[in-house]
C-alpha cells in the first residue's frame, strides 16, 4: 500500500510515504439501461466517509444502490467494502480492488447505481462497478502523502534559540507559538523523523515534548 522512499537519513527508516487522490473526481459506466456513477474522494477518517455517503444518498435518493469502498491510513490497515443490497462481493469488493490496484489509501469511492430494468448478473455487476470506479480514480490522479504527528514542545525562554535551531534544521512545520516566560509551540513531524526530533530536543535542558492525540 505504500510508496517507499529511499535514502531517508533517519535511523529508524520508517516507511511513511503513500499515495492518495488529490481531489474528487467522477466516472460513468452504462450497461443495458443501468447507469453507474462513480465518485472518488480523498478522505482521512470514517466520519468523513459517513458524511459523504449520507450526502450522496440525499442527492441521489432515487438511485437503487449506493455502494462504496475505502481504505485509510498510511499503512492502509483500515478499510471497508459495502455492497448496499447488491449480491455479495459484486460491488464493494470490485470498488476496493480498484483502490488497491493503484496502491492508494485515504481514498473513498462511492458508486451510485440507477437500475435500467435488465439484470446484469454478477459478472456484469463486477465489470460495471470495476469500470466506473477505475474511471473515477483515473480522472482523480494521484498525490504523494506523508504520515506524521503533531507534538507540543514546551521550554523555558532561555532555551528558545537551541529549540528553534533544531526546528529550523529539521524544517518542521509550526503553529500556536507562545513565547512568554514559559514558551510552547506545536510542530508536525513525519513518522520517520519522530525519533530524531525527540532525541535532538531531549538534549536541551528545559524541553518537554508531548504527542498531541
Amino acid at each position: 500500500m505504500q510508496n517507499y522512499v529511499k535514502n531517508v537519513n533517519f535511523v529508524d527508516m520508517i516507511q511513511d510515504s503513500y499515495l492518495s487522490v488529490p481531489s474528487s473526481a467522477e466516472g460513468l459506466f452504462k450497461d443495458n439501461g443501468s447507469r453507474f456513477i462513480a465518485f472518488a474522494y480523498p478522505v482521512e477518517t470514517e466520519e468523513e466517509v459517513k458524511d459523504i455517503v449520507a450526502d450522496l444518498k440525499k442527492r441521489y435518493h432515487d438511485a437503487r444502490h449506493h455502494c462504496y469502498a475505502y481504505r485509510l491510513g498510511y499503512q492502509g490497515d483500515r478499510f471497508r467494502a459495502n455492497d448496499d443490497g447488491e449480491p455479495s462481493g459484486s460491488a464493494g469488493r470490485p470498488i476496493l480492488g480498484q483502490i488497491d490496484s493503484r496502491g492508494l489509501s485515504d481514498t473513498l469511492v462511492v458508486v451510485v447505481r440507477y437500475f435500467g430494468g435488465i439484470k446484469l448478473g454478477i459478472p456484469g455487476l463486477i465489470r460495471a462497478y470495476k469500470t466506473s470506479s477505475a474511471e473515477a480514480l483515473d480522472n482523480a490522479g494521484t498525490v504523494g502523502k506523508i504520515a506524521g504527528k503533531w507534538f507540543k514542545v514546551s521550554f523555558s525562554y532561555q532555551d528558545m534559540n537551541p529549540v528553534m535551531k533544531v526546528l529550523k534544521d529539521m524544517d518542521l512545520r509550526q503553529k500556536d507559538q507562545d513565547f512568554g516566560l514559559g514558551c510552547s509551540l506545536k510542530v508536525w513531524v513525519r513518522l520517520s523523523a519522530e525519533a530524531d526530533m525527540i532525541e535532538r530536543l531531549s538534549g536541551i535542558g528545559s524541553v518537554a515534548v508531548e504527542e498531541i492525540q
